[in-house]
């Protein structure tokens, strides 16, 4: 149980920051001007797999800047992870959107314990993508963390393009519009047994399947009430740069991370407001052009 054990250790390690210089294509990573704002911490894996895609870097910086429309709420953009441990000090969240697996950014010796630490003092956990991916032996712990998880040998993964037209009574799904997405989704995750706290957002199942899904299969988007407190909202789309295009799709995710922060969420949902000709500009390298 090598995670087990590295999460046993890390809990009585200091917590201490260690994390490479960020790219010089990077924006810088930023602190609230204000204290008392509610602070969201973003953590972007800093490699993609090409322009538009696996681009952790681009997809955080449009969520920092959508996050920015809510009023008293002060986003920090970390680069894999903050050099600084007091960056997460009084975080109301922290976002991953980064490579899962083996690879999984929150694994990585201290950062087990900063983590952890979150979880402790009931602060959001909003997980993007790959980052619902854990190593079979750790994840119990992430199930604790966000009420499922991603299991190799479980679970599949797979493209295809999808409607969302039906959404449950939820803060989160507050003001939604209907939206059409391409995404390559985790789904057959392991829930917490008899999935108690947890309420799927979204459903979906690979067309190509002939197999029903059962016990919840289909779900790839799911809020999560800690029962010691705190919450948790995961997706495991956000495969593309170009979904942000779609208003229902960042509105979803903005209410997702601003519901796990514990800020209330409007009726009519969270302000992103965002014109799709800009997208590319968040883009590191540019597309290059036609």
């Amino acid at each position: 149980m090598r995670h087990a054990a590295l999460l046993a250790a890390a809990l009585v390690m200091p917590a201490l920051a260690a994390t490479a210089d960020p790219p010089k294509n990077a924006p810088p990573i930023e602190r609230p001007a204000d204290p008392k704002a509610t602070k969201i911490v973003l953590i972007a894996g800093s490699n993609y797999y090409k322009a538009g895609e696996h681009d952790y870097v681009a997809n955080c910086a449009v969520l920092a800047d959508l996050l920015k429309q809510t009023p008293n709420v002060a986003p920090v953009l970390a680069l894999d992870w903050p050099k600084k441990a007091d960056t997460l000090d009084n975080a109301k969240a922290v976002v991953f959107l980064f490579d899962g697996a083996e690879k999984h950014q929150a694994l990585k010796g201290e950062r087990l314990t900063q983590v952890q630490k979150l979880m402790d003092a009931k602060a959001g956990l909003v997980q993007l993508h790959q980052t619902a991916d854990y190593p079979k032996d750790f994840a119990p712990k992430a199930r604790e963390w966000s009420g499922g998880a991603w299991e190799k040998g479980a679970g599949e993964r797979a493209h295809w393009v999808t409607t969302f037209d039906k959404f449950p009574e939820h803060p989160v799904c507050n003001g939604v519009k209907p939206f059409k997405i391409d995404d390559g989704y985790l789904f057959k995750n392991t829930f917490v047994a008899g999935m108690k706290g947890v309420t799927p957002i979204l459903r979906t199942w690979n067309p190509k399947s002939t197999a029903k899904p059962t016990g919840g299969q289909d779900v790839v988007a799911w809020t999560y009430e800690r029962p010691e407190g705190g919450r948790s909202f995961t997706f495991t789309g956000a495969h593309l740069h170009a979904s942000f295009a779609e208003e229902g799709y960042r509105r979803l995710l903005v209410n997702g991370i601003l519901w796990a922060a514990g800020v209330d969420v409007p009726k009519e949902g969270a302000k992103v407001d965002l014109d799709p000709s800009e997208l590319p500009k968040y883009l590191k390298p540019a597309p290059a052009k036609k």
